[in-house]
């Protein structure tokens, strides 16, 4: 991902999550399931061609996974809300409070990690809603739960209000 030196640019979503949870319930080595979200933003490059064609450039550097790029600064045009103004708030309005985290390996060579709404919920493997998906969003919550399958995947896991 540090190849393509995008600005405001993170690894995060379901793998990040997912790593977190597989390592709390003591899998090892288990493939990822999904696709390795990177998630960026720079409201100059909104166009999705450009989010495919850095998924294909991740491709050729590393074909093992399934890439998924996305530009923040568009998506909130998906999502029916007012314009976002950085990876960090775009993630405030994401699904899941355990999902809206991301990693990156900063130029100083450290760990750097994104939660705009903590990592209690991630570590405490509690699956709850975020402010956006508590009530007219709910069943958009819930689909996600029943198509994931997180909670056979990660019987720990505790849906909580």
């Amino acid at each position: 991902m540090r190849s393509l030196d995008l600005p405001d640019s993170w690894v995060g979503a379901g793998f990040v999550r997912d790593a977190v949870w597989d390592h709390l319930h003591g899998y090892a080595n288990r493939t990822i399931e999904g696709d390795v979200d990177v998630v960026w933003f720079d409201d100059g490059a909104l166009s999705p061609e450009l989010d495919r064609e850095l998924e294909r450039r991740l491709s050729l550097v590393d074909p093992a996974f399934k890439w998924s790029v996305k530009n923040q600064a568009r998506m909130h045009l998906r999502n029916g809300d007012a314009a976002y103004t950085s990876v960090s708030q775009a993630m405030s309005y994401w699904p899941e409070t355990a999902t809206a985290v991301a990693a990156r390996i900063g130029d100083d060579g450290r760990l750097h990690i994104n939660a705009p709404l903590g990592l209690d919920d991630l570590y405490a493997m509690h699956l709850r809603p975020t402010q956006m998906f508590i009530s007219a969003r709910r069943c958009i919550f819930d689909q996600r739960v029943k198509e994931k399958r997180w909670l056979e995947r990660y019987p720990l896991l505790r849906i909580v209000p």
